[in-house]
């Protein structure tokens, strides 16, 4: 049964001003914890999505925080960068009332009906029904702070306030001139730490009795402000080795840690891609959607490379800011050719490098070998990986006595000193013009696309086709100036000793 309150509408809530209307309205004081449960509940029996626009979790992550609000936890998020883990937590407001009653003029967001701050408790003394309400909206109880190595126990407790004691004429003795940090400014709300193991260990420690017994410290005064605080930690497993780690105590008092984890497959990943990436482009610009699942394909080696820090992780911010820069890559090409509309081409990846090589961590080979060239080894690899699921595999086809090798009569062609150069800001007449050229290629692709008159997709295919030979060795790449040159493999090699002869 619905409560009197709770029946209230928000602007007869609202027009309640005083302790006396308040209590006439049937409100009854709910815990912060209590307060998510109950309308976690009521979100579920209502089909309601409460973690709106989080993707691949649907089976893990959310079923996890699901039983730890229902089991009145905190939280802590252990996950590798870019694993959504501050999202979660700041959609955890979705779940609080949408305003609740507190005490005009409250520094610590105090219970009209459980006053906790001693100006609270005199000024209720002093008005009694008359004490003057104030409403705060559900986004106002919410705090995140970053834990950093100088955050002090003042940051998040509190401190003795001089300036306080000098305007009030009052000695250090006297508690109200203590200012008050940001988690007793917290009470009855949610707070979020972030990458808790960067905290110092003396600062976490002053955490441990403000989440079992709600008795805080500052400058000599034992308080006791049974806090009503909902925590939500985050933390990466790497700092627990590289930077520090949660101490046991505080951890012990946490009762529930959610491990995340990246998309389980390249199509959560996609979703995510297009969901988080910001609008760039126009609609003139089109990226079809194996270049879509090309850029989530590179990610997925990223997490697999040797190269790559596989402790670090492999951020998702790595294919938004990918598909961001694959689409400015074309419009930066129609803006100098002074073309009207564009498509995606293998040759835009050269774009995406830049968001590569600031997203991953290497392992000391991969700094060897240089964070440019792991880049365009993992696009490689990429497309290597996705062209089997279009195309027949060339390795199965080498060694099979039966098939007749497609890709043969393309890699002969470039075998007789023919080259075709693919230039990153080629108009669309000359890029289609140097494709052409290969012999066998349009054929290629023209069974994959059966018949469909898709002239961009056709030329992207055999474009793509193209590079993924030269990953399964039967053709050549080298850098020009601006783009790129695809040869036969053989000849290549053979011109690389002789410009080493020249040399000596």
């Amino acid at each position: 049964m619905v409560s009197k309150y709770k029946a209230l509408s928000t602007d007869a809530k609202l027009a309640i001003k005083t302790l006396g209307e308040l209590k006439k309205s049937g409100y009854q004081s709910e815990s912060i914890k209590d307060e998510l449960r109950t309308n976690l509940i009521a979100a579920i029996r209502e089909e309601k999505n409460v973690f709106e626009g989080i993707l691949g979790y649907e089976d893990t992550v959310i079923p996890d925080v699901e039983r730890a609000i229902l089991s009145r936890h905190n939280i802590n998020f252990l996950g590798l960068r870019g694993q959504a883990k501050t999202r979660m937590a700041r959609q955890m407001v979705n779940l609080l009332d949408e305003y609740v009653p507190v005490v005009a003029g409250s520094e610590l967001n105090d219970d009209p009906l459980r006053p906790l701050s001693r100006y609270a408790v005199d000024l209720i003394a002093e008005h009694g029904d008359n004490t003057p309400v104030e409403w705060l909206y559900r986004e106002e109880r919410f705090t995140e702070k970053l834990a950093t190595p100088d955050v002090s126990i003042a940051d998040l407790i509190g401190d003795v306030d001089p300036i306080k004691a000098a305007a009030l004429k009052l000695p250090y003795s006297d508690d109200r001139v203590i200012h008050y940090g940001l988690v007793p400014r917290s009470h009855r709300g949610i707070f979020v730490i972030n990458e808790i193991p960067d905290l110092q260990p003396r600062i976490q420690v002053a955490l441990f009795n403000i989440l079992q017994e709600g008795d805080i410290q500052i400058r000599g005064f034992k308080l006791r402000l049974p806090l009503d605080i909902q925590f939500v930690f985050t933390a990466n497993p790497e700092d627990y080795t590289n930077r520090g780690s949660i101490v046991t105590p505080l951890k012990d008092r946490i009762g529930s840690q959610i491990i995340t984890h990246y998309p389980k497959s390249i199509h959560t990943g996609l979703q995510i891609t297009q969901q988080e990436a910001k609008h760039v482009g126009n609609e003139y610009i089109h990226v079809n959607e194996i270049a879509k699942l090309l850029i989530e394909q590179i990610a997925a080696e990223a997490r697999a490379s040797e190269y790559v820090d596989v402790n670090s992780g492999v951020s998702a911010r790595l294919t938004i800011s990918s598909y961001e820069n694959l689409v400015s890559s074309i419009e930066r090409r129609l803006l100098h050719n002074q073309e009207k509309e564009g498509v995606v081409r293998v040759t835009d990846f050269v774009g995406v490098i830049p968001s590569i090589t600031g997203k991953v961590e290497l392992v000391y080979e991969g700094e060897q070998e240089g964070p440019g060239i792991v880049a365009h080894n993992l696009i490689g690899k990429a497309i290597r990986t996705l062209f089997t699921d279009y195309f027949e595999d060339p390795d199965e086809l080498r060694k099979s006595k039966d098939k007749q090798d497609h890709y043969k009569k393309i890699s002969e062609w470039f075998g007789n000193e023919n080259v075709i150069d693919l230039l990153n800001d080629y108009p669309d007449k000359e890029y289609r013009k140097e494709l052409d050229k290969v012999p066998g290629l349009a054929d290629l692709v023209e069974k994959q696309i059966k018949g469909r008159k898709d002239d961009s997709l056709r030329y992207f295919l055999m474009e793509f086709a193209l590079f993924a030979l030269v990953e399964y060795s039967y053709l050549s790449k080298h850098t020009l100036e601006n783009g790129l040159r695809i040869d036969d493999l053989i000849g290549s090699m053979f011109s690389g000793f002789e410009e080493n002869d020249e040399d000596y």
